[in-house]
């Protein structure tokens, strides 16, 4: 059974606070929720509490978290909250079953991004995530 706690505060660790940053086409975030995803959400004023909520109920519940390893929990979450549900549930689906699981599907992210336009902007910033999700999620199989 994977640890929604400690896969979480990998995230968190990564997404940080709030920003509103013009370039970003999520928009206004904090902690990584963004006002285009949750465009009804005070964005501003949203809690660490509000945003693990969100996480658990709508990213960790929702892709069935619970029933992974813990290394392919943490990558998986981790690649939703970055990407989206649905693109991490493309990635899934690509991914190779077996201990090259997390490698597979953490190279995939990077190949979407470098495809970005927003690639100049953030590409290194988002390969850098992506480098320390791998080893964290190695240093936690």
């Amino acid at each position: 059974m994977s640890d929604f706690d400690a896969a979480i505060a990998f995230v968190l660790a990564q997404e940080g606070g709030y920003s509103n940053d013009s370039r970003d086409p999520g928009g206004e975030t904090k902690f990584g929720i963004s006002k285009r995803a949750y465009p009804t959400l005070d964005i501003a004023n949203l809690t660490v509490d509000d945003a693990k909520a969100i996480y658990k109920r709508d990213y960790w519940d929702a892709l069935n978290l619970d029933s992974r390893p813990q290394g392919e929990a943490l990558a998986i979450l981790d690649t939703a909250v970055n990407c989206g549900i649905g693109r991490a549930q493309t990635f899934i689906k690509a991914a190779s079953v077996g201990s090259e699981f997390v490698v597979h599907l953490l190279s995939e992210r990077l190949v979407v991004y470098s495809s970005f336009s927003a690639w100049p902007t953030y590409g290194h910033g988002w390969t850098n995530r992506v480098l320390r999700c791998a080893i964290a999620s190695a240093q936690n199989p």
